[in-house]
């Protein structure tokens, strides 16, 4: 039995795996109540994406919302350093419970320059506004629990999905997941959305350091 990411449900990953939706989950709520401040140039730069994503939001496809709002975002944030990076469509792959799951996330972070190595937290999908293909809840958990084998379990692994306007961020431990309520960027939700991924390279540049 092989599994490809862009085909799971979260029905199937939970009889499979034998996988428990909880939602009283410290570990999301820890990463998602840390404080980090936020620039004035950051806010700036923020504010006009938004302007630009309330106008197009519901007739850009997947392309044009990666590209002219998440993309942005994220390079805002550099994720790109010498000892790891945010990869997009890079090749994933891994064995659970001895079954094969493979895809192509929209992004990963994960150790390495050239090429994603070990594999940290986050992991991405990301659906346009109206019509989204797909189970992108199930698309990012089933990334998620490729990279909790290959990081043997260690440490939580965090995801994020997003269809839209709306952000949804995830936490896996061990064969219990959590996801969180939506926060809308063309709301003021859109800065504790930045400051949740600018803790996020917070978490991955202590665990490279260490």
């Amino acid at each position: 039995m092989a599994l490809n990411f862009k085909d799971c449900t979260l029905y199937q990953l939970d009889e499979t795996f034998n996988l428990e939706q909880i939602d009283d989950c410290q570990v999301l709520q820890n990463w998602l109540s840390k404080k980090l401040e936020i620039s004035a140039l950051e806010q700036q730069v923020i504010t006009m994406l938004q302007k630009n994503l309330k106008t197009h939001v519901y007739d850009w496809n997947e392309v044009e919302l990666i590209q002219f709002f998440i993309g942005p975002i994220f390079s805002l944030l550099n994720f790109s350093t010498k000892k790891f990076s945010l990869f997009a469509e890079r090749p994933f792959s891994g064995t659970v419970a001895g079954i094969d799951m493979a895809g192509r996330p929209d992004g990963i972070i994960a150790a390495g320059f050239r090429k994603p190595k070990q594999p940290f937290f986050c992991f991405q999908e990301y659906k346009k506004e109206k019509d989204p293909e797909g189970d992108p809840a199930a698309q990012a958990l089933a990334a998620m629990l490729v990279a909790q084998e290959i990081n043997e379990h260690k440490h939580p692994i965090y995801g994020c999905y997003v269809r839209g306007q709306h952000w949804f961020f995830m936490a896996l431990q061990e064969a219990k997941y959590c996801i969180s309520d939506p926060y809308a960027a063309t709301r003021n939700d859109i800065f504790d959305i930045f400051r949740i991924l600018k803790v996020l390279k917070q978490m991955v540049t202590e665990l490279v350091e260490h």
